[in-house]
């Protein structure tokens, strides 16, 4: 896995995990990429400090508290096995339920208030549209894991 800075064309800054530059590059091109503040699309790669090793001879710093740490080590097997469980878990609630695409919103509420036979739906909400849906009542829940459109798959 890899982390990226990342950031939107309104200036908000947040983290991005994939598994290659090559994997960022095409999920960006294929409009999985958003923002997860404002949901813009256009999202580019922030300036990063480079992950340097401090010279053998020297102390490590402490952290600072309540900052977060990054690191280019290999993922503890619990955490690589916790992620996979999530994306399991995901991929079995998903297999039940029809994508809706950027009609979520609308799904959503035709199901809330009785327009619509209540089903499992999953698509595309900016956060605006999912804190409307939020303050309405209605439960959503970001999908953790990145998924391809059905008109995306080969």
């Amino acid at each position: 896995m890899i982390v990226f800075d990342l950031h939107c064309e309104n200036g908000h800054r947040f983290e991005g995990w994939f598994g290659s530059s090559a994997d960022y590059d095409s999920q960006r091109e294929r409009g999985l990429v958003d923002c997860p503040q404002c949901g813009s699309k256009t999202v580019g790669k922030a300036p990063m400090a480079p992950a340097v090793g401090a010279k053998g001879n020297q102390a490590k710093a402490p952290p600072v508290t309540g900052e977060a740490q990054l690191s280019n080590a290999p993922m503890p097997p619990e955490v690589e096995k916790a992620l996979k469980q999530l994306a399991k878990a995901q991929a079995k609630a998903l297999e039940k339920s029809t994508w809706v695409g950027e009609k979520f919103a609308d799904e959503a509420r035709s199901q809330h208030y009785g327009e619509k036979e209540e089903t499992p739906i999953h698509g595309k909400a900016t956060k605006k549209q999912a804190e409307d849906l939020a303050a309405e009542g209605i439960t959503v829940a970001p999908i953790l894991f990145p998924i391809a459109e059905p008109d995306e798959l080969n």
